[in-house]
């Protein structure tokens, strides 16, 4: 065994001089290398793939440049002087032709960014926005006071070479004074919205019964007038019937004059 431990140990200390003395290294995908040359960094980015180093004397450093998620939040004051904490996520990336420049000035990873960077920028740029508008604004607002601070958190992200990617604002939250004073005028609001409701209806259902009255009415009129023509027709029709029963028989006499002689056939038959 001892003999064995003997014959392997000198293979075993090769390849970790191997290891250590290997004169390439590797950049995955989703990364970019900055190789340094006893300490500093050179000024050259280096894609994905297999890249030759001198061993011991460079070291080829691996930035990140997937996209990254933050969370963050933080108190601030509105115009209207209310407290509001906001709680705010981004979505960002490191630029990959900034890498060099980020690890020299953030370091050697982002999620330092994160911490140095993104999460301070965020609450400040959230803070200057948040002042615009009053805490109803940042409500009814909200997709304004979003673009605002989204404008104001890329311009100061870019400058160490991040990217923002997307931003959210998760949520706002007031004092419980405002809320509940918010809570009431909603509540408020809608209740007069339902009174305007209740009026309307009423007003249109009085409509419809003076309509449905006005209709009545003219056709009680009609009616009325239909009556009326054949009562009158009625009693025209009694009247002749009253006389033709009250009649004797008798032709009515005509007096102060000739009667008209009527003569039939011919003249000289007389």
């Amino acid at each position: 065994m001892k003999a064995l431990l003997q014959r392997a140990l000198p293979i075993v200390i090769a390849l970790v001089l191997l290891w250590l003395l290997a004169p390439i290294a590797i950049v995955p995908t989703g990364y970019r290398g900055v190789l340094t040359t006893f300490g500093k960094s050179s000024d050259t980015v280096y894609e994905p793939g297999i890249h030759l180093v001198w061993p011991l004397a460079q070291t080829l450093h691996l930035m990140d440049v997937r996209i990254q998620k933050g969370e963050g939040d933080g108190d601030a004051a509105s115009r209207d002087l209310q407290s509001v904490h906001t709680k705010i996520a981004i979505n960002y990336h490191l630029r990959p032709s900034a890498v060099v420049t980020a690890f020299r000035d953030i370091g050697p990873s982002t999620d330092v960014a994160a911490d140095r960077i993104i999460l301070p920028a965020a609450q400040e740029a959230v803070k200057a926005v948040t002042a615009r508008f009053t805490a109803e604004e940042l409500i009814s607002r909200r997709t304004e006071v979003r673009d605002g601070i989204v404008a104001m958190l890329r311009q100061k992200m870019q400058r160490h070479g991040l990217e923002l990617d997307e931003f959210a604002i998760v949520n706002f939250s007031f004092s419980r004074t405002f809320t509940e004073a918010i809570e009431a005028k909603v509540k408020a609001e809608q209740e007069k919205l339902k009174a305007e409701r209740d009026l309307q209806r009423i007003e249109v259902e009085a409509r419809q019964k003076v309509a449905s009255a006005k209709a009545e009415a003219e056709s009680l009129a009609l009616q009325r007038q239909q009556v009326t023509a054949e009562l009158l027709q009625l009693r025209k029709i009694e009247n002749e019937r009253e006389a033709i029963r009250k009649w004797d028989g008798k032709l009515p006499q005509m007096t102060g004059g000739a009667v008209p002689f009527v003569q039939f056939g011919h003249a000289n038959e007389r």
